[in-house]
């Protein structure tokens, strides 16, 4: 299903408020950390999740991290297996 114009200008504008681009750039460096530590590898299908998310006041300290499948790491949403919001 393909988004409408009006839904991807809104899409557009919510990635580039500052704490969007703030938590995008912790979540890049929590996958270049994992990659240099040879846990992730390019188009392996994982994704580093983290256990408190960004947006709920969790950190990027590796305790806070862990490696799960990308199924895992978004399937939640569609009421899938994986963790939940608080």
């Amino acid at each position: 299903m393909s988004k409408t114009a009006q839904q991807k200008r809104s899409d557009k504008a919510y990635a580039a408020r500052p704490e969007q681009i703030a938590n995008r750039v912790k979540r890049n460096a929590a996958r270049r950390e994992a990659l240099a530590a040879g846990t992730v590898h390019k188009g392996d299908g994982k994704e580093i999740d983290h256990k408190t998310p960004l947006i709920r006041g969790g950190g990027n300290a590796p305790s806070n991290r862990r490696v799960v499948a990308a199924e895992t790491n978004r399937g939640w949403r569609k009421g899938k297996t994986g963790g939940q919001l608080p």
